[in-house]
């Protein structure tokens, strides 16, 4: 899709927005679409009570982006939240030089090029799919150019968004009985592996779970910065000590995950919701740590693997810094003057859930992460096997 051409970003700022915050989420999905192959150009937001149902912004903030947009040879025009389908029309209209997107249109997009074997191209594809369905009105989309003859149900009345519509509804449906099959081998498998003790990784997207997952497994996990490398679970037994257990590692997560992505994921995050312990890889060094561990939190709970016992881990302490706080400010100190000790201090005496503060890429803090790992899992399995001490 993207060939390192040039993209700006559209967001709305609220009455009760946080500007700064608002300006943090187009900074992710800038990185979104670096992972995708476009260059960040420039960010556009608008101060709105609520988005336009015709615009989603105003006309006259999209005539001053149309006209930066053909001046500088801008290729994408990204937007923040999802478009309905009369929004994203009306827009094109206005925006005529570029292509207008949206938030969930690029996550699908990132999906797309990432997705390795066959079974993750066939979740995408069925994600795309029911994403662009309600959006077919006005989309001379072409699935296939002729559905004439005797085999074309509507005659010669049938109107191609109808023909168009009814080709996606079949490769819903068909997609969704090819997953089904693989949904039951998949169940098979796990049904195989035994009762051994299952740790899943889980977290926000780029926090570290596969490079903690190599580092564990002593594995080659793909791991990259970037959004979404690892869209396939991977599963690897791992023996610390004298104590087997068995590791995955999933998608991760990001705020406003296109329910059709969650959707069409559920069996991939089986390994997630049929664990014993989920460990929620946090990456200590990013502003708004506490908020993507909420949207995690919430993703569990959406795809029905709440409750169960967490151990978080926080990565990627060698890149956290804090600002020096001003004495002379009149405002008090606020987690962006929090030092890395008075952090690690205040989890441990809140005592939310057991946890840890490593640098996955330094190797720091791995032994006691691994002497914890030992505990825990010993504990579980001295639970279910009583009489069993690991020999076999």
């Amino acid at each position: 899709m993207y060939d390192t051409n040039k993209a700006v970003f559209v967001g709305i700022i609220r009455p009760d927005d946080d500007e700064r915050k608002v300006m943090e989420y187009l900074d992710e999905l800038a990185f979104l679409a670096d992972t995708a192959g476009a260059v960040g150009d420039r960010k556009f937001v608008q101060r709105v009570d609520r988005p336009d149902k015709a615009t989603y912004i105003r006309s006259g903030k999209l005539q001053e982006i149309a006209a930066y947009c053909e001046e500088n040879c801008i290729e994408y025009v990204i937007f923040d939240d999802e478009l309905t389908g009369m929004q994203q029309r009306n827009i094109e209209k206005i925006i005529k030089t570029s292509s207008v997107i949206d938030r969930t249109s690029l996550i699908l997009e990132i999906f797309s090029q990432r997705a390795k074997t066959s079974y993750a191209k066939m979740q995408v594809e069925l994600a795309h799919y029911n994403y662009i369905l309600p959006r077919l009105a006005g989309m001379w989309t072409h699935l296939e150019r002729q559905r004439g003859g005797m085999g074309t149900r509507g005659g010669m009345g049938e109107t191609q968004i109808e023909i168009d519509r009814r080709i996606v509804r079949e490769k819903i449906a068909k997609l969704k009985e090819q997953l089904k099959k693989v949904d039951r081998q998949m169940a098979t498998q796990r049904g195989n592996r035994g009762q051994l003790v299952r740790l899943s990784l889980v977290g926000y997207t780029n926090v570290g779970k596969s490079t903690l997952m190599n580092l564990l497994s002593k594995s080659d996990v793909f791991a990259e910065n970037k959004l979404f490398a690892t869209l396939d679970t991977t599963v690897r037994k791992v023996v610390i000590e004298n104590c087997p257990f068995l590791l995955s590692d999933t998608v991760g997560f990001i705020r406003k995950l296109p329910t059709q992505l969650i959707e069409a994921f559920k069996s991939t995050l089986d390994e997630v919701r049929e664990a014993d312990v989920l460990v929620h890889v946090v990456d200590i060094s990013a502003p708004d740590f506490e908020e993507q561990m909420a949207v995690v939190n919430k993703t569990l709970e959406d795809i029905g693997a709440s409750g169960k016992p967490v151990y978080i881990v926080f990565n990627k302490t060698d890149l956290f810094t804090c600002e020096e706080y001003d004495p002379f400010s009149i405002l008090p100190p606020d987690k962006n003057n929090t030092t890395l000790p008075e952090l690690k201090q205040r989890w441990i005496e809140e005592k939310k859930a057991p946890c840890i503060f490593i640098s996955a890429k330094k190797k720091e803090g791995l032994p006691k992460l691994r002497e914890d790992i030992y505990k825990m899992v010993a504990e579980i399995h001295a639970g279910r096997y009583p009489f069993n001490n690991f020999l076999w």
